[in-house]
């Protein structure tokens, strides 16, 4: 009878821990691979280097350098041309990425719809496909020399298709984003539709109410937080552009080092060897994607709490 009450205390201590041990190998990787790296990057961005000693043969040492690497950074003209390059590509990428996801998956949630997981499965497979694959897909498609849709239109005497050239260039990397941006959003719309009771669309049928008029004022109103997730995580992806651009670069002049932000931390890293400046962008970047998440939330929280009173 001992033996059992004594036992009881460590059983009580082991199941009080148990879930500890189970988050520590979560919380072990976050603090490694996430916090670690982005302390790192916020205190390599107060640092500079100098020669000491002069001449070829000084030492570079790192030196504290305050806010001189923000105010370079911030002052930078390639900056401002570079956000100025995002916004026009996210005005394009962002409405339609969630557009067409938001279509297909109202396609898809009409009872009347046939082979839904051909079409699901056709609609995701783009987003499998790595975003390094995706673009020189696209790429040989935007070259005059292969590109199938410049070969039909010198056929029919209108001339090459300016896909790589400006402004064409804005809407042929969106148009690669969104290819391969729609399936993933689709699923989360989709999936949020399924869980709306199946009695709230019997009772508006009955009331008289069509397939369109459900979709406009049913199932959209309910899939505004989806909506929401799906439209933060194409704003963020919006915000780290960089492959796309990096991979067409070759097939053009007009894509600059410095075309987007991204692009620039990776010239100030490993061309330039500026790290203090790459990782100054980098904070500025971070804290910027943060800032418009952010201001996504608090303006649908906002918008809620409008309608709810």
């Amino acid at each position: 009878m001992t033996a059992r009450v004594a036992t009881r205390p460590r059983k009580r201590q082991r199941m009080r821990l148990a879930p500890y041990i189970f988050v520590a190998p979560a919380v072990v990787l976050f603090v490694v691979f996430m916090l670690v790296p982005i302390l790192y990057a916020a205190w390599l961005s107060f640092q500079s280097y100098k020669l000491e000693g002069g001449g070829i043969l000084g030492t570079r040492v790192q030196v504290f350098a305050g806010l001189d690497n923000y105010i370079s950074v911030l002052s930078d003209p390639a900056l401002a041309t570079g956000f100025g390059h995002l916004g026009l590509y996210g005005i394009i990428a962002v409405p339609l990425t969630l557009g067409l996801a938001l279509l297909f998956a109202l396609l898809l949630d009409v009872p009347a719809a046939r082979a839904k997981r051909f079409s699901q499965t056709a609609i995701f497979i783009p987003y499998a496909v790595p975003g390094v694959v995706a673009a020189l897909l696209w790429g040989f498609m935007y070259l005059p020399s292969t590109s199938p849709f410049s070969y039909i239109s010198r056929e029919l005497g209108w001339g090459t298709i300016p896909f790589l050239e400006d402004p064409g260039i804005f809407g042929s990397i969106a148009n690669i984003a969104i290819w391969g941006g729609v399936g993933f959003n689709m699923i989360i719309i989709y999936t949020s539709l399924r869980g709306i009771p199946d009695e709230i669309y019997e009772a508006a049928r009955l009331d008289g109410a069509g397939e369109l008029q459900i979709a406009l004022r049913i199932k959209i109103p309910l899939v505004v937080p989806a909506l929401v997730l799906t439209g933060i995580f194409s704003l963020i992806g919006a915000l780290q552009l960089y492959s796309e651009p990096t991979t067409l670069k070759p097939m053009t002049d007009v894509i600059s080092q410095t075309w987007v932000p991204l692009m620039t931390i990776y010239r100030n890293a490993f061309l330039t060897d500026d790290l203090p400046g790459a990782a100054a962008l980098s904070v500025v970047l971070a804290v910027g994607t943060v800032a418009v998440s952010a201001l996504v939330l608090w303006l649908t929280n906002r918008r809620n709490k409008g309608a709810q009173s």
